[in-house]
């Protein structure tokens, strides 16, 4: 049985202690990688001047090997700043008026693409199997192809993949399908994700379909699936549990002096609907008047992506929205919404999920968004709260149970508030049950499982964390 070589634009690396970054996501790739014995290489977050790229940084931890690669400023800004976030997260979030296409940087894309394809040739074995992450390495089978790659790969996209009169609109997007089909394995978040890839491929006549998951091009065949990705349920939901032990939570609650807690969790993006849930949060207030001074909203929205120009104006926006609800409503002894804009660890978001009577999961677009799983695994079974959630995210598909809303439609949110904050405990409980159903039987390990076989094309032993 051969390695696992996962490739990502970042690596979770343990710290000198051994400890690595606990989201779900990098213990569930940590787990396959210590399963099978692996390799774990990406871009080490360094930037340097032209001449300045060293060999790779490397790390043994286990059964696992990583590799970080440093990049030039130039790489960083063309790759990463440009095509990767300027261009391809716009646009597979349906936000056409803010993708900035050049062709410098669409260059520079496909150049650090070919920069970590040489950086990880040497590193191949005969019978590795190679899983690449997410859309800044769309072109890198392709790449690894020409330079008489063999080996299985698979490739999973953690963002949406947007319907064809959006995505051919991309000037390079006929060379990124193209790309795609290099693979052996793509997996999406959703059905509705693979449909529009293959509504894409159609439409190009790039490739012809076989079968609901089948396609072909040329001589070789390739799959294309969902894999809705899971929280590791049962670790957070345990995580909960004792957080709600902490002197943290103590204070927390003393803080609210009895009043309903509500929750937003979101990095500062323009596809989290941030500034439509402020409008319906304060149009929640005025229209149900008898919530003032008896809830507060908690919105943590670490800081992104600063170094581009609409996420500078986007943190902005929020914080003046926020300010001036504030303003509007509060009261010496009452603030409506406490904004925080950095991020906090995730025991302590275990802690404030498990006491909030409602989180507000309301984005534009989202590939699945895992704050509404973790906010579900953390809830107290006899006392859940109420999970409001974007149609438009793609844990929509999973979360039925869920209360489900149109953040375009403001009002219609902000009824949906006044209804979830109301809830008769059975209702919510009957809801829950439902929903941590679905969590426990599609967790982060089962989608690992999952992909992994079929990349492999045989049942290989199943993965689980260590308990």
């Amino acid at each position: 049985m051969g390695r696992l070589v996962v490739v990502s634009n970042r690596v979770p690396v343990p710290d000198k202690k051994g400890t690595a970054p606990a989201g779900g996501l990098a213990v569930a790739l940590q787990s396959a990688l210590e399963a099978r014995g692996g390799l774990w290489l990406g871009w080490s977050g360094q930037s340097c001047g032209e001449d300045a790229i060293g060999p790779l940084k490397t790390l043994k931890d286990g059964n696992i090997d990583y590799a970080l690669t440093d990049l030039t400023e130039k790489d960083v800004e063309e790759y990463y700043h440009g095509f990767a976030n300027r261009v391809l997260w716009p646009i597979c979030h349906y936000r056409l008026d803010l993708a900035e296409y050049g062709r410098r940087e669409m260059a520079g894309y496909f150049r650090v693409n070919r920069f970590f394809a040489s950086r990880l040739l040497p590193l191949i074995e005969e019978d590795d199997l190679i899983w690449i992450h997410d859309y800044h390495l769309i072109p890198l089978a392709a790449e690894l192809r020409r330079q008489g790659v063999k080996n299985r790969i698979g490739f999973f996209l953690h963002i949406p993949w947007p319907a064809p009169d959006v995505f051919l609109t991309m000037p390079v997007h006929e060379e990124l399908l193209t790309s795609l089909t290099a693979y052996d394995v793509i997996g999406f978040q959703t059905v509705h994700d693979r449909e529009n890839f293959a509504d894409c491929l159609a439409r190009q006549g790039l490739s012809r379909r076989l079968g609901e998951s089948r396609f072909s091009v040329g001589e070789r065949t390739f799959t294309a699936k969902p894999y809705p990705i899971g929280i590791e349920t049962e670790a957070f939901a345990a995580l909960a549990r004792r957080a709600g032990e902490t002197t943290l939570h103590r204070r927390m609650l003393q803080s609210l002096d009895g009043k309903s807690l509500i929750i937003g969790v979101d990095r500062l993006d323009y596809s989290k609907g941030l500034t439509q849930r402020i409008d319906a949060f304060e149009t929640f207030l005025t229209r149900h008047p008898d919530n003032q001074r008896q809830v507060t909203l908690l919105q943590i929205t670490p800081k992104s992506r600063s170094e581009v120009p609409e996420y500078e104006a986007m943190q902005r926006a929020v914080a003046e929205q926020a300010g001036r609800v504030n303003g509007a409503l509060g009261t010496v002894d009452w603030v409506p919404i406490r904004y925080v804009n950095r991020s906090l660890r995730r025991p302590a978001l275990a802690g404030l999920y498990r006491m909030a009577k409602l989180a507000l999961v309301t984005p534009l677009r989202d590939g699945m968004n895992l704050v509404a799983k973790e906010y579900i695994a953390a809830q107290n079974e006899e006392d859940p709260g109420v999970l409001l959630l974007s149609r438009f995210a793609g844990a929509a598909a999973e979360l039925k149970e869920a209360v489900l809303v149109n953040p375009y439609d403001v009002e219609g949110t902000a009824d949906a508030m006044a209804r979830s904050l109301a809830m008769p405990v059975e209702e919510r409980r009957e809801r829950w049950k439902g929903l941590m159903a679905t969590l426990r039987k599609n967790d982060v390990f089962v989608w690992c499982d999952g992909f992994l076989t079929d990349l492999a094309g045989a049942t290989l032993p199943r993965i689980r964390a260590a308990s």
